[in-house]
């Protein structure tokens, strides 16, 4: 299974909805995405709701995000799902991630 990646733009908002399986396969999708898409981003929204499984690469690519939403604004997750969540618990990822 793929990722698929949406981007919603309101001005300086952006909303990205991901559906899928972020993984090692499919995080360089999301990290050239970000860096082509978001260099104006000043407020992220990450939205969760159809996304199915996230692997450490696909966290390592969250990391990478946040440390560049860090800077220019501000980055929150959005509808996170059980079996993400629990994955953001275990590696702790819930202390450096907003997550809604």
């Amino acid at each position: 299974m793929s990722l698929k990646i949406e981007k919603k733009n309101e001005g300086t908002k952006d909303t990205v909805m991901l559906s899928g399986r972020l993984d090692t396969t499919t995080a360089p999708e999301l990290d050239v995405f970000a860096e082509k898409e978001l260099a104006d981003t000043q407020e992220l929204v990450l939205d969760f709701a159809d996304l199915e499984y996230i692997s450490s690469a696909g966290l390592r690519v969250l990391l990478k995000l946040q440390k560049v939403m860090n800077k220019k604004g501000s980055m929150k997750l959005i509808h996170v799902g059980e079996v993400v969540k629990e994955v953001f618990e275990i590696t702790g990822f819930t202390d450096i991630l907003t997550i809604e």
